[in-house]
């Protein structure tokens, strides 16, 4: 028998809270829990352990943004913190993401969608929606990246690491940085993580 997915739902909103969780229990390999604030959650992850998915909106009473994730992912460790909400730009969910959250999941996101998401952060991987679209397509003009640059972000989505890069590309680590953050200026990203994620929508990765 299969194991089930342990899924703690944190949201202030009750029908929002209590909506997802009833859909999610029909889910036969999903096991559900919920939380109203901060607290609530520090209290269920102490009572029950780490969840296997924190499902997390980050506006709950108690929250205090940034620093509220950061204490979650750590005390729910080893277990996967995903945002939860339709109110966060960009920037937060890239430090959400930074700082060990494994995923944004938008409550615009179609109930028949969630589940499948869940099972992707379950399996061990990141769930970000494609995000700012139009933004992407309106600057592609303007990346102007060298072939070089292009070939390093290429290998960004599959997690490669510097020292990784640097042997297939046969320069040295401090070059990748440097085109590291040529990419990063070129592309307006924030982050190693944010430019991995404008490489997929670009179909790069």
């Amino acid at each position: 028998m299969t194991n089930k997915i342990a899924i703690l739902i944190a949201d202030d909103h009750e029908l929002v809270r209590d909506a997802v969780a009833q859909l999610l229990r029909a889910e036969a390999d999903f096991e559900i829990s919920v939380a109203n604030d901060m607290q609530s959650v520090q209290a269920a992850v102490v009572t029950h352990g780490s969840f296997d998915i924190v499902l997390m909106d980050v506006n709950m009473p108690g929250m205090n943004g940034l620093e509220g994730v950061e204490t979650i992912v750590a005390a729910n460790s080893p277990g996967a913190i995903v945002i939860f909400s339709g109110q966060v730009d960009n920037s937060f969910v890239m430090n959400a993401i930074d700082l060990g959250a494994k995923g944004y999941i938008p409550k615009t996101l179609p109930l028949r969608s969630l589940s499948s998401a869940l099972r992707l952060v379950s399996s061990g991987q990141t769930f970000l929606p494609i995000m700012d679209r139009q933004d992407v397509r309106a600057s592609q003009a303007g990346y102007n990246l060298t072939d070089r640059e292009r070939s390093v972000l290429r290998k960004l989505p599959s997690g490669m690491t510097n020292k990784e890069i640097a042997r297939i590309e046969c320069i040295t680590e401090m070059m990748v940085k440097m085109h590291m953050r040529s990419i990063c200026a070129k592309l307006n990203a924030k982050n190693r993580t944010h430019a991995a994620m404008i490489a997929r929508q670009m179909s790069l990765g």
